[in-house]
């Protein structure tokens, strides 16, 4: 089989599993029209329509629903025997880019990196560290590590590991200001918060009594992570951070948790998560590797609420 009528046959089966021409075009990194003709040049060597197009949708025919079963079948057995020579072949070279959050160049990933490197020195990693939500097909990386919530989209996501958030500040904004035992509190106090990569006003605090929903009047805002972070030991003033940041400065005596009754959820008392996003299920074996890594030290932070108060 032909390498030019594998990428029909892939084209076809993305078409079918986004339900639209558009976004299959931007999961394979090809333009509506490249999408089109493939499925017509696989509709003209079968012989048979596969899909009846209108302006703005489009259903399967009865071949195409048939075909779509076969074809779909085909590239999963070609991509399990791809994966078993990937396993036979020398160890993984070549580049790994990726994004992810400037916060996690405070110790984390270059920790990631440099046990990476050691075990795996044929492979050089580019990372693009941005507190945006960077697309990771559009910029052509591997993948991308997000925090907070996952957003809903065309990428495949990958959960890395769940994290809770508390409000902090320094023992010397404490001395000065005092400490916030609820949420109502923070009215009189000077709130710093982190803008990207959007702004939320409202703040759902959770705890076993009450639920909370706040809405926030910051004095200080900060498309950086690592300002927002920083401004907080400072003394500048309160903040909500994720509990794998802040815990290690609490234990240090840099930072305290304020409101510490309650935990931030989001508007269904959901908790956070660090996650991965990517645009296809084929990842070069490089990249995955290095995301298991990144899983691997995450899922080794020691959980906080084992003993939070």
């Amino acid at each position: 089989m032909s390498m030019k009528l594998m990428w029909e046959i892939r084209a076809f089966c993305t078409v079918v599993e986004k339900r639209s021409f558009i976004h299959a075009a931007r999961m394979l990194g090809r333009s509506p029209s490249a999408v089109t003709r493939a499925i017509q040049f696989l509709e003209d060597a079968i012989g048979a329509e596969l899909i009846l197009r209108t302006q703005k949708q489009f259903t399967l025919t009865t071949a195409g629903e048939t075909y779509y079963a076969s074809a779909k079948h085909l590239l999963e057995t070609q991509a399990e025997a791809e994966d078993q020579l990937a396993e036979l072949s020398n160890s993984p070279q070549g580049w790994v880019r990726l994004s992810a959050p400037e916060i996690l160049s405070l110790g984390f990933l270059p920790k990631v990196v440099a046990q990476f490197s050691r075990d795996y020195p044929n492979v050089s990693v580019d990372i693009h560290f941005s507190d945006k939500s960077i697309d990771p097909i559009q910029e052509k990386l591997d993948f991308a590590i997000r925090g907070a919530f996952p957003q809903s989209s065309e990428l495949i996501g990958y959960p890395l590991w769940n994290y809770r958030r508390y409000m902090y500040a320094s023992p010397d904004y404490i001395q000065r200001m005092g400490a916030p035992d609820e949420p109502e509190e923070l009215a009189g106090h000077d709130i710093i918060m982190h803008s990207a990569p959007r702004i939320l006003r409202d703040w759902h605090f959770v705890s076993t009594e009450r639920n909370v929903r706040y809405q926030v009047q910051p004095r200080f805002r900060f498309t950086s992570g690592i300002a927002t972070f920083q401004a907080a030991l400072e003394g500048a003033g309160i903040v909500r951070l994720a509990s794998w940041l802040a815990e290690p400065a609490v234990a240090a005596g840099t930072l305290r948790r304020v409101c510490t009754a309650y935990r931030l959820t989001s508007s269904k008392e959901l908790d956070p998560s660090i996650h991965a996003v990517y645009g296809t299920s084929r990842m070069a074996k490089g990249a995955r590797l290095f995301l298991e890594y990144v899983k691997k030290r995450g899922m080794e932070i020691p959980d906080e609420r084992l003993t939070s108060i």
